[in-house]
């Protein structure tokens, strides 16, 4: 084999990719990596699924404010990007690639079964708290196995040999990633919105159990390939010996006086003039860093403040409805089309003009561009908040009454300044704006004009709230009202019946939704869409985020009215597809490009440093966030959008002017066995990408290299 090799390196004709083929062809593919691939699908799928429906989750069942839920949802993500550095750790210094993923594997999966369980209201377990140790647990286990999954692929190769084969099973695992991930983006807010369990008109528990189950499957899988692994012991971490070698500089700098060249070069005694020397060269690339997280403070927003947009969108296509958690598959489908149309087109086509020729080039230009992709997104706020409803503040209330009676009546209330106000059958009064301050009762009377009958009630009424009144055959009722978009995005009904018995029933095909009157409960309607009012023969439409108060008597000729109270929803959610698409093509020339410029002008022993140090800019981008939400800046959407995209412009100048005063560096030439020792480490960082999990860099870096 070393003769074909040598005779493979002599030739320059093309006929080395055949004597390396051939040499590949000699080796059998190892069929211990399909179990790395199934088993990265099953995890990929626990993980999306997961995060798609989780800021519901937090907001619909934990009843955590949209603010909050932002800030644990990105909290979630700063840790499960922080803890590759644990993993790789632990891998690499005490218990080797495979024990790491089968142990994190477990803490992982207990996170998802926890999270399920906790979800379901029966049980009895503090909601809240497990909750959040679910997502500690599995944060905890996706940051800890990412570093060592694909790098575990990569072992199972003998190089330079299976160099073809490593590159297809890099392909495969790509492939794998970007499966579970659309797949599980897709059907999880199936399960989460039609399926309805434990009496909620949805299904958190099921969502959330699919995917841990998946998690549970991925071991198993894994578990499985035991006996056809290639099993390396650990090689001792990097990360702890460079952490070393720069306390060490330091210290040494601080008590010695002999000048140094470099402040490093206080080490070169105890670590070598090689390592210190590679050092050097990574924390050149490590300050261009520096600016990277903002990046991802706006990109990872996608599963957040974009989702929250969409709850406030209508998803009708007519022959389908798409669900709000829904619009977060766009990302990964648009991915698998972006990555060769700009390696083949649009970095060639701007070649020609002598632009996006360098990685920095076109990491600046995907900087601006994601700029751009949330200015887009703050417009279509200003759009959204032009239709939400007018919602009660201090100083004024809210007051709707009805009369659901066959009777004509007046309605009155001293107190309110309103007298005589007639209300015919199925007639309702609205007012939005009535100026009242403090908490105090006050009385509404309801008056048959001929005299024959009077009803009063006092009711407590506070300022910065809505009321509702209306008259039944056993008195006025009332309730406090929700003028507020509903936080899920779907219809809600509120049915008032002059009967106070009665129960009335909502269907729509096979679905029921069950409303007793007698207590006012607002409900959820599981999707949107007309329901047939049974027993009435009477038909109400329920759109996407409208709220609607429904009067029925049934001993009327007309059964029912129904009252807008909340508009729906009348943006059309396809007004997101343009900043998802701008934000993919950022992604594809920021992130992608990031990792080919790291691991091009990082130092051969540096480049599983850059790696995790470049995931770390995502921990800090989320970290942004969630200091941004904690301070409460804006109420609007809108303005907390133009915010991230001001700081996006201000911080891709200050990369634009470091980038400009940055030097290339031609890596040094290093021996065939150094090479060959570190190609599975090569391989993986080539693959890793944050947002798209290792996506592959072989049409980038074919590019850079004829650049």
């Amino acid at each position: 084999m070393g003769a074909e090799q040598n005779e493979a390196k002599e030739n320059h004709d093309g006929n080395s990719v055949v004597d390396q083929e051939t040499n590949t062809q000699k080796l059998p593919y190892p069929k211990s990596v399909f179990f790395i691939i199934s088993n990265e699908f099953c995890e990929r799928f626990s993980y999306y699924g997961m995060r798609t429906i989780l800021v519901l989750y937090l907001t619909n069942i934990l009843l955590f404010s949209e603010s909050d839920a932002k800030i644990i949802y990105h909290g979630f993500t700063v840790f499960a990007y922080f803890f590759p550095i644990i993993g790789a750790i632990l891998s690499d210094n005490y218990l080797g690639k495979f024990r790491t993923i089968f142990y994190l594997s477990i803490v992982y999966a207990s996170g998802s079964v926890l999270l399920a369980l906790t979800s379901a209201k029966p049980l009895g377990l503090p909601q809240k708290e497990l909750s959040l140790v679910g997502l500690i647990l599995i944060a905890m286990g996706t940051g800890g196995i990412k570093p060592c999954v694909s790098a575990f692929g990569g072992d199972q190769f003998i190089l330079p040999e299976q160099e073809l084969q490593l590159s297809r099973f890099f392909s495969l695992f790509y492939f794998s990633i970007n499966s579970g991930s659309l797949i599980s983006t897709f059907i999880t807010p199936i399960l989460r919105n039609n399926v309805h369990c434990f009496g909620e008109d949805s299904c958190f528990p099921l969502a959330f159990s699919v995917p841990g189950a998946l998690m549970i499957v991925s071991i198993v899988i894994f578990v499985l390939g035991k006996p056809l692994y290639k099993i390396k012991e650990p090689p001792g971490n990097l990360v702890l010996e460079v952490t070393k070698c720069i306390s060490h500089a330091v210290s040494k700098k601080i008590k010695s006086k002999e000048k140094k060249d470099h402040w490093l070069d206080h080490a070169i005694p105890k670590y070598g003039e090689k390592m210190v020397k590679d050092i050097k060269a990574t924390l050149k690339v490590l300050v261009l860093y520096i600016p990277l997280p903002i990046f991802w403070a706006l990109y990872d927003q996608q599963g957040s403040g974009w989702t929250f947009q969409a709850v406030r969108m209508d998803g009708n296509i007519g022959f389908y409805t798409i669900l709000p958690d829904q619009m977060q598959v766009i990302n990964p489908f648009l991915i698998l089309g972006f990555i060769p149309l700009f390696s083949y087109g649009v970095y060639p086509l701007f070649a020609k003009c002598n632009f996006l020729k360098t990685p920095l080039q076109r990491m600046v230009c995907g900087g601006f561009v994601a700029a751009i992709a949330f200015a887009v997104s703050a417009f279509v706020s200003m759009a959204l908040e032009a239709t939400y409803p007018v919602v009660p503040s201090s100083g004024n209330i809210q007051l709707r009454v009805y009369n659901p009676s066959q009777d004509s009546v007046t309605f009155a209330s001293e107190k309110l300044n309103i007298s005589g106000q007639a209300l015919p059958p199925y007639g309702y009064y609205v007012n939005r704006d009535i100026k009242f301050e403090g908490t105090e009762q006050v009385e509404f009377s309801f008056t048959i004009p001929d005299g024959n009958a009077e009803w009063k009630k006092n009711v407590t009424v506070a300022d910065g709230h809505a009321y509702g009144i209306y008259l039944t055959d056993n008195g006025l009722r009332d309730y406090e009202d929700n003028v507020e978009k509903s936080e899920d995005g779907y219809p809600k009904v509120r049915t008032l019946a002059y009967n106070s018995t009665l129960q009335v029933i909502y269907v729509r095909g096979d679905e029921n939704v069950i409303v007793s009157p007698a207590n006012n409960t607002l409900m959820n309607v599981p999707s949107p869409g007309s329901y047939k009012i049974q027993d009435f023969d009477e038909d109400v439409t329920f759109k996407l985020g409208g709220t609607y108060t429904v009067m029925i008597n049934n001993a009327a000729t007309e059964a029912h009215k129904e009252i807008t109270v909340v508009e729906p929803n009348s943006v059309h959610m396809l007004w997101l597809l343009p900043q998802y698409i701008i934000i993919t093509a950022a992604e594809i020339m920021f992130s992608i490009t990031g990792l080919e410029f790291s691991y091009s002008q990082a130092p051969v022993t540096m480049k599983s440093l850059l790696t995790a140090a470049f995931l770390l800019t995502t921990a800090f981008g989320n970290l942004i966030i969630v200091i941004i939400e904690s301070a409460k800046i804006f109420e609007k959407q809108s303005n907390d959008f133009f915010l991230y995209t001001g700081l996006m412009v201000v911080d891709i100048l200050l990369f634009t002017f470091m980038a400009m005063r940055y030097v290339y560096v031609t890596p040094e030439d290093t021996e065939t066995e150094e090479l060959t020792s570190n190609k599975e480490e090569h391989e993986e960082n080539k693959k890793l990408s944050n947002g798209i999990e290792n996506p592959s860099f072989t049409s980038v870096d074919n590019n850079s290299t004829k650049e």
